[in-house]
């Protein structure tokens, strides 16, 4: 029988996002709960990212159908199997974020081979985090055990349902809400008819970015991790050194000087050989109080993960205002690229999706200490790959990326030259240390006559 008798139709697409509780009869309380939607609901486009290197494929809600019946394109892809899909749509940040990757872990691992499974978004254009973030899973098969994957999900979250259904004519498809009255019948109270929809100006995933992925407040990151300490204990440990970070201290006269850049690009040797010739002091971001941490909060979600290296930014701040009372400091990365890595992870498609120049999303916190002078080691991809499998050293999940995925480089890069105030000084690092070294020396003591 299938997974879902109330609600099976021949063909049918089902729409799932996370609610807030769930009990017997199962379908019957989804659907009720999805009626806290229903006020924002039509506002939103959805966007399937059939091509994570290209455009989404949009569509919009309409309670009318259109006077005229045009066939889009969405429609023919609804056509080509039997559709579902998995949305976490509202509830506690946290545990949102943390069942998002759960979903996604296990629709990876249960679905049969005959899904396909792609990133989908529901948001309202322009709007900063509106964005409900989901999967779209296609069976071509219409095989019972991909809705009995999804009954299992149903079953052990909390989650809202919906289906959408062809018009008669064939030329449409409808999205039907259900929900449940006070008589126990499951019926439809709200029917949204899938119509062509614009292109927004920003790709929805940039809508995800501020305090989701990017903090720009220590006050910001600190509390992700505050609404952790239930489910990540650790995350205790690394409140109680970021409050040392609560009350800034003044900074020293010596100059602050940032080396920024891809890995293999030459930062470890550059910023070596600086501190030597400038008698100074050297410091990395994340600091290494926080290694012990790390491989624990790498494993989370991208909020939780993210606020966990903001908190080693405002960290090292604090060493940086100590020891810059002392002699000039370099610094191994810093705030660059923390927003640099997090922006180009989020914002999935191709280069142009990245935030524009200029915009809010490149702005320095601005309760954290700014560098002097920022310097952005470049190489060619060629140099750079060569100098990355020479180390032989474990990779992370982005130094992965950006080996196999160019495309992620460009906008890594991109990023790192959009981030404004301060502002990233380029400088070739392809020459040999030495001459590296003496161009950067240069820039030193052009800007601080040392």
């Amino acid at each position: 029988p299938p997974p879902f008798p109330q609600l099976y139709f021949k063909t049918q697409f089902v729409f799932i996002t996370h609610c807030q509780h769930i009990c017997t009869p199962l379908l019957l309380n989804m659907a009720r709960r999805l009626g806290c939607h229903l006020n924002q609901w039509c506002s939103r486009m959805c966007a399937i990212e059939l091509d994570r290197r290209g455009d989404p494929v949009y569509f919009a809600l309409n309670p009318n159908p259109p006077s005229y019946s045009e066939r889009l394109g969405i429609h023919d892809f609804l056509d080509q199997g039997k559709g579902y899909s998995v949305h976490v749509s509202a509830g506690d940040r946290i545990q949102s974020a943390r069942l998002y990757c759960e979903l996604q872990n296990t629709l990876a691992s249960q679905l049969p081979r005959t899904c396909s499974v792609w990133a989908m978004h529901a948001f309202q254009p322009d709007v900063d985090n509106s964005v409900i973030k989901g999967f779209f899973i296609q069976d071509a098969q219409d095989l019972p055990h991909t809705g009995g994957v999804l009954q299992d999900l149903v079953q052990r979250h909390r989650l809202d349902l919906c289906s959408y259904v062809p018009g008669e004519d064939g030329t449409q498809w409808w999205q039907w809400i259900w929900s449940q009255p006070d008589d126990k019948t499951m019926r439809v109270v709200h029917k949204y008819c899938i119509v062509a929809a614009d292109i927004p100006e920003q790709h929805p995933s940039v809508l995800s970015i501020r305090n989701s992925v990017v903090f720009y407040s220590f006050e910001d990151a600190y509390t992700v991790l505050q609404e952790c300490i239930e489910v990540i204990p650790e995350s205790k440990e690394v409140l109680e050194l970021a409050d040392r970070c609560l009350h800034p201290k003044t900074r020293g006269d010596f100059p602050i000087i940032v080396i920024e850049g891809l890995d293999a690009t030459g930062k470890t040797t550059l910023t070596q050989s600086l501190r030597e010739a400038l008698e100074g002091v050297l410091l990395r971001s994340p600091p290494a109080c926080l290694s012990q941490w790390r491989a624990r909060f790498d494993a989370e979600p991208p909020l939780i993960r993210r606020a966990f290296y903001a908190l080693g930014n405002y960290i090292t701040a604090d060493q940086i205002a100590r020891e810059s009372m002392q002699a000039p400091v370099v610094v191994d990365r810093y705030w660059h690229s923390t927003a640099a890595y997090a922006i180009a992870t989020e914002v999935s498609g191709k280069l142009e999706n990245l935030p524009a120049p200029g915009s809010a999303e490149y702005r320095w916190p601005s309760d954290l200490l700014g560098p002097d002078l920022v310097v952005l080691l470049t190489v060619s991809p060629e140099e750079r790959l060569r100098r990355f499998r020479g180390r032989g050293d474990d990779k992370t999940r982005e130094e992965a990326e950006l080996e196999a995925n160019n495309l992620f480089r460009l906008k890594v890069e991109e990023t790192y030259r959009r981030i404004g105030d301060p502002v990233c000084t380029i400088v070739d690092a392809s020459p040999s240390r030495e001459e590296v070294l003496q161009e950067v020396l240069q820039l030193v003591q052009s800007k601080f006559h040392v």
